[in-house]
């Protein structure tokens, strides 16, 4: 089979079409991002985001060290027993950028995520879940650092 240049051109561009457009994407879906992390607390957080202050709740389980001697990578842990959750929130209270991940998921997805984040000091460690009906619900536990690991 033979291509000719007038193929090899149209391929070309129908490519370039598709990168160009998800390169749109990526700029949206940052600046989506860089709102939250544009905030310096709690509050200015669930602002950015359009959270309503949330209520807290014993139905989300967190599982974190009570002492890290390094606060440069900390493994968190967050479950519930809440079965619509849209998205989880991950804060470090103290830090500079309080914000350390958002995942938002869908109905097959298990509510159970361990992380690793970074604590510039003692702070207290918050996970916030967001439901698909819009109430939004936290647990708070603290973490004692020994070292941070933010700079702070």
């Amino acid at each position: 089979m033979r291509t000719d240049r007038r193929e090899v051109l149209k391929k070309g561009a129908l490519v370039a079409g598709l990168l160009m457009q998800s390169l749109g994407y990526l700029r949206s879906a940052n600046a989506y991002q860089q709102n939250a992390f544009d905030a310096k607390s709690v509050l200015d957080l669930y602002k950015s985001l359009g959270l309503s202050v949330p209520v807290e709740s014993k139905q989300i389980t967190l599982t974190t060290p009570e002492i890290a001697e390094n606060g440069a990578v900390v493994q968190v842990a967050a479950n519930t027993t809440y079965n619509n959750i849209k998205r989880w929130i991950f804060m470090v209270e103290k830090n500079p950028v309080p914000l350390v991940a958002i995942f938002n998921l869908t109905e097959d997805v298990t509510p159970a995520v361990t992380l690793r984040c970074k604590f510039a000091q003692t702070s207290d460690f918050l996970a916030v879940a967001q439901l698909n009906d819009g109430k939004v619900f936290f647990a708070r536990k603290e973490v004692k650092v020994t070292l941070g690991g933010c700079g702070g």
